[in-house]
Formats: structure tokens, sequence, C-alpha cells
């Protein structure tokens, strides 16, 4: 199975606390989404300038090795969208729990020119550490956080996004059950469809697993489709394994 974590592939820019060795070469464009069939004209979304420099609070939503020492982290933030940022050490002890999907941080980016992929330096603000070992939410937390970082294109700002993200992770974690947070994911899900133009999706109104499990699967054809249609990454798989550890308790 391809890698559930998404990521471009960059090559960090040298600098005097990086390796000699790394090229300069600059970030591939965003990926945007492209036409398809039924998709319906939404609210067009400015793609951000990222600042020099920039701190905001963040979502982490992939993290993935680069070099021996270092990591490539994907965050969603509430006015700068989806950013991606180079972590030195990031393979380290010390910061290696902190690059956890699904955590909030306090990130600081910076960058010497414009266009060039900046240094992200990260404190963390709340881990999801603690319920990675449960696998119902770990696969939760790995599909939201893998699905934002397939389908939104990057430096685009989508606040509603960040806030039901939040909100739903928040749930996975303090739900007594996946009833408690299962209708969140499914409106989450009906949310970055349309915040992308791919048309509305009434989630269903009976509470019950049946209905939720019918709408869950109904969802997952519209994303597999549209948002994740050009994806090159097995993201699909993660929402796969949720689908098999929520049928055990449907």
């Amino acid at each position: 199975m391809r890698s559930m974590v998404e990521g471009h592939t960059q090559v960090v820019p040298t600098s005097p606390e990086s390796s000699g060795s790394l090229a300069r070469t600059p970030p591939p464009p965003s990926v945007v989404p492209l036409p398809v069939p039924g998709r319906i004209a939404s609210a067009p979304h400015s793609r951000h300038t990222l600042p020099m420099h920039l701190t905001a609070q963040a979502i982490v939503c992939a993290s993935r090795p680069h070099g021996e020492t270092a990591a490539i982290v994907r965050l969603l933030t509430e006015s700068h969208g989806l950013v991606a940022g180079y972590v030195a050490g990031g393979r380290g002890r010390q910061l290696r729990p902190v690059l956890v999907p699904g955590n909030v941080v306090e990130a600081e980016l910076r960058a010497r020119v414009e266009g060039q992929l900046p240094y992200a330096k990260l404190e963390l603000i709340t881990s999801r550490g603690p319920w990675l070992g449960e696998p119902l939410p770990a696969a939760a937390i790995g599909w939201a956080t893998s699905l934002t970082a397939a389908a939104l294109p990057e430096r685009h700002a989508y606040p509603p996004l960040y806030g039901a993200l939040a909100a739903l992770l928040d749930a996975v974690c303090h739900a007594p059950s996946a009833r408690g947070w299962l209708p969140a994911l499914l409106a989450y899900e009906t949310l970055l469809l349309r915040e992308l133009g791919y048309g509305e999706y009434a989630p269903p109104g009976d509470g019950e697993m049946p209905a939720l499990l019918a709408a869950f699967d109904a969802l997952g054809q519209r994303l597999d489709r549209y948002p994740l249609a050009e994806s090159r990454i097995d993201v699909m798989g993660a929402r796969a394994m949720l689908r098999e550890r929520l049928a055990r308790i449907g």
C-alpha cells in the first residue's frame, strides 16, 4: 500500500543551518483540484502569498522524513490555509512527537526569499498522542488529517474548514464512543466538498449507526471521485481502515 501521508516532493534550500549537500530548488506549484464532471462553482478562495515571517496556530496534517534528520511538515492554518515547512531535526526524539498528525502547534515559519520552502519552528500546544493507542480514534485522526493534506490546495485559506477540523479532532478524542464523533466527521467531509466546489450533500437526520455508516460510504465515493481523484498516494486506504473498524461497532 502506498503511504497515507501526503507530501509533495520538495528539495530544501541550502542554509547555514542545513547540510551543504542540499540543493537550492524552489517548491513545486500548488495542487489545485482539476475540473471534473458534476462540479459546481463555488466562491473562489484567493491564494495567499506566504509572508517572509509567519506565526500562527496550526494543525499538523502530514509529516514525512527528509534526509537523515529533518522532516517536511504540512500544517493547516486558519488565515493562510495549508502550508508546508522544513523542520530541522524533525526526525529526532524531541521533535518527532510534536509532528504527529492531529497535534495543534504554534508554528513559526521563515523564508529568506518569496516562494522558498520556509523553515518551520513548532511548539506543541495540544497532543493527540494519548489517543493513537486506541484503534478507532487513531484511524479517525489519521483519515481526517490525510484527507485534509491531500484534498486542499496550498496557501488557500478555508477558515470554516480549520474550525471544523479542530472541533472534529476534539470530538474524536473526548466523545465516549464513535457515535459521538461520527456525525462531526460526516459534517467535516460535507463542508470540505462544499468549500472546494463539489456540491452539497445532506448528512443523515437519523443518528443511528446504520444510517451514519450508509452516509459514510456515500461520502467516500464522492471524495474518491472528486477531490482525491488526482491524488498520487493511497489516501482512501486510511478511510478503508476506519470503515473496517467502524463496522465492528455498527
